[in-house]
């Protein structure tokens, strides 16, 4: 059975802008990754602080750990995060979304990972300063290591970018591993379509629609909102993204458009796949009846025949004869034999 999975959200009914983390065991950590063209540095951070942050560099600050609530307070004070920002860092079931402030931009929705059979979802939260790009994680293990890699090896544009480009290769990141769900999300699909037209199907082949239908309203849920975010975000008329990543930015929409159409590609072969099976178990069904019948209506007249003869009455001279029950039995067999070769011509079964 495949289900979903994500980390417990905090409890609600709460004053606004309160912060509320989770237990886990987990330690937040801080790594922090400064680049620029000709320079990258990698390093764990015990605390955050602004020294930590260079002008002349892209800094770019990867928190695991929303749950330490404390941590979250002392990044949101540094760069002065309005309180309902903090709120909506913590709140692991906040809608995907932005928000654009007058000195950052946030952007929140759900990373989406395979355990197993489980699809797990994690809120990951980006937000872009000046030259600074902070990112907020539930747990540790996330999509950004292709970013990584480009970063630490030179690869591509991202050294010679801003910080703004940093948020939307980021942020590409995550919507790109969308389609990797998908893609094993249709090959499940395309097998199980296969043995649904063959007639092939088991006993929990209805178990296993179900279970796909559920995560294919799943991701729509967690995808359809970023419609809207990146329709506005490469849009958004700010100082902190360059018009040149704007184009980025468009190109990243188009990818959740297209994310869309495969989507409703999914749930319309659901729904067919879903029809045909019903189909094919009510014409079992009929074949099933069709044979019983068949065999009823082959007795109908044997019946008559044995009841006749098993009626008590004193004068039925063929009883005495002693080639009658031979007789009876051979009257049966031939008209068994004529209905069966009428029932075939007929193709009834």
């Amino acid at each position: 059975m495949r289900k979903f999975s994500r980390v417990k959200s905090s409890e609600i009914g709460h004053t606004p802008g309160t912060l509320h983390g989770i237990e886990t065991e987990v330690d937040a950590e801080i790594e922090l990754i400064q680049f620029n063209e000709n320079f990258v540095e990698k390093k764990t951070v015990e605390d955050f602080s602004l020294e930590l942050l260079e002008a002349d560099y892209v800094n770019w600050i990867n928190i695991t750990g929303i749950h330490d609530v404390e941590l979250v307070k002392e990044v949101g004070k540094s760069i002065d995060l309005h309180p309902l920002t903090l709120e909506d860092i913590t709140n692991t079931r906040q809608r995907p979304k932005k928000e654009e402030f007058e000195d950052y931009i946030i952007t929140i929705l759900d990373m989406l990972s395979y355990q197993g059979e489980y699809i797990q979802s994690e809120q990951v939260s980006l937000i872009l300063l000046e030259n600074t790009v902070i990112t907020f994680q539930e747990a540790r293990g996330d999509d950004f290591n292709p970013v990584r890699v480009r970063i630490e090896e030179n690869k591509g544009q991202i050294r010679k970018k801003k910080a703004d480009y940093l948020f939307y290769a980021l942020l590409d990141s995550i919507v790109d591993n969308y389609f990797h769900i998908l893609e094993r999300n249709e090959e499940v699909l395309e097998e199980l379509d296969d043995l649904v037209v063959a007639a092939k199907t088991g006993p929990d082949t209805l178990e296993t629609i179900q279970d796909l239908k559920q995560e294919v309203v799943f991701l729509r849920k967690t995808i359809w909102p970023l419609n809207t975010i990146f329709g506005n975000l490469y849009r958004v008329e700010s100082p902190l993204v360059k018009k040149e990543t704007d184009y980025y930015l468009r190109d990243v929409y188009d990818h959740i458009g297209q994310l869309m159409d495969e989507i409703d590609v999914s749930r319309d072969m659901l729904s067919s796949m879903l029809d045909i099976y019903l189909s094919n178990k009510s014409n079992k069904m009929n074949e099933v009846m069709q044979f019983l019948t068949v065999i009823s209506t082959i007795f109908i007249p044997l019946t008559f025949i044995a009841g006749v003869y098993g009626m008590n009455f004193a004068y039925m001279p063929e009883l005495e004869h002693e080639l009658a029950y031979p007789a009876v039995m051979f009257l049966m067999l031939v008209i068994a034999v004529i209905q069966l070769i009428y029932f075939k011509r007929k193709k009834w079964f």
